[in-house]
């Protein structure tokens, strides 16, 4: 008898990756399939399933249908990158829509909205992220067909209250979608708080690996937008390759290990270096101190993240050179895996940013938690 899935924790599914085997050879671990084209029947039907790799892949199946299951969907479609999947949603619109998106968001997809999004058509608005009453007041000001939140918001972590701002929504029909590419699956899961989609940069925690650029949307309903989504994925060649599917796969088997271990590690830096003489902010949602923390407590589940940024006192020369002094932490770009990742933000952001220049964005690792602390102490001095 089949295990009944619905049954079996989150754990269990990612650690089995659903737990399918394939046929003939009752295979553990999935094939990859590089076929990018199918044979048609003498009849011109397709038997197999199947028509051409761009529309889609065997190689998405299981990492599509982890992740739904995780996130509680009716679907799940992956994309190239979290920036193809993101915009996905938007193009998905159409001309003269408007859409309310934080005002504090991932840098590269608020470039993107407003030098493309914008002159194509769409009316945007920002909302202060940690702030439901601006949200309500533009939602009931402006009716806009999209809203668009990020909760933990990169780099400074505010928390919006899901559930609230998707009840907002509602009163004037809006969808709802949220970036919880920080929050991860295993966090927060936005469809149960009524959200309609959830996006995920892949490339970060599902990964986890530093070596998969892989983006996720996942939908509450397979609806008239769904499709429109799903046709823009095609459409628009935001295809992922069968071999990054497979790593994604492979990299969420671990999802939950890795999770817990990094969100042990911040918790822990965190309650360290909050009050440090040098500091004048640690940033991080699952301090009692951090504004949004009742919120994220109410909506994260099983840890707040792997994800913190410090502000220095001294300003941005002070926050630089403390970059500069990190030993075990290496300077580079991303988030989420298994390796802790330091970056001065402003600077990666240059102009126009709206990073305090005094931040260090920091991506807590799995590694020992006392060399993480002793290389920010050291760092500090």
């Amino acid at each position: 008898m089949k295990p009944d899935k619905s049954k079996l924790h989150p754990e269990t599914l990612a650690a089995q990756g659903m737990g399918k085997v394939a046929e003939p050879y009752r295979d553990i671990v999935p094939p990859i399939y590089v076929s990018t084209t199918y044979e048609r029947g003498a009849d011109g039907a397709f038997p197999g399933g199947r028509t051409y790799s761009r529309a889609d892949n065997p190689s998405y199946d299981q990492a599509e249908a982890l992740i739904a299951s995780l996130e509680g969907a009716a679907a799940a479609i992956l994309f190239a990158s979290g920036q193809a999947a993101a915009a996905a949603v938007f193009l998905a619109l159409t001309p003269g829509d408007r859409v309310l998106a934080p005002r504090n968001m991932y840098w590269g997809f608020r470039k993107w909205v407003l030098d493309f999004a914008a002159p194509w058509g769409l009316g945007i608005e920002f909302y202060d992220n940690a702030s439901i009453d601006d949200l309500a007041a533009k939602v009931r000001a402006q009716r806009p067909r999209l809203l668009w939140i990020e909760t933990p918001a990169n780099p400074t972590w505010e928390i919006t209250d899901i559930a609230a701002a998707s009840a907002i929504a509602r009163e004037v029909g809006a969808i709802v979608a949220v970036d919880s590419t920080a929050a991860t699956p295993l966090l927060t899961r936005p469809i149960e708080l009524g959200a309609h989609i959830v996006m995920h940069s892949a490339t970060k925690y599902l990964n986890g690996h530093s070596d998969v650029v892989a983006g996720v949307l996942a939908t509450a309903a397979d609806d008239a937008l769904w499709q429109r989504i799903r046709y823009q994925r095609g459409g628009g060649g935001a295809v992922l390759g069968p071999l990054e599917a497979w790593l994604l796969l492979r990299g969420m088997r671990t999802l939950h290990l890795r999770v817990g271990a990094a969100c042990a590690n911040a918790q822990a830096i965190a309650e360290r270096f909050n009050g440090h003489p040098k500091l004048s902010h640690v940033l991080y949602p699952g301090l009692a101190t951090h504004p949004g923390h009742a919120v994220a407590a109410r909506q994260m589940h099983g840890g707040f993240g792997g994800m913190m940024s410090l502000r220095l006192k001294a300003g941005e020369g002070a926050a630089k050179a403390f970059t500069a002094r990190l030993r075990v932490f290496k300077r580079a770009t991303s988030l989420g895996s298994v390796e802790s990742l330091a970056e001065h933000r402003a600077s990666v952001e240059g102009p126009g940013t709206q990073c305090p220049a005094d931040l260090v964005r920091l991506s807590i690792g799995v590694e020992h938690v006392e060399d993480l602390i002793g290389d920010i102490e050291q760092a500090l001095t």
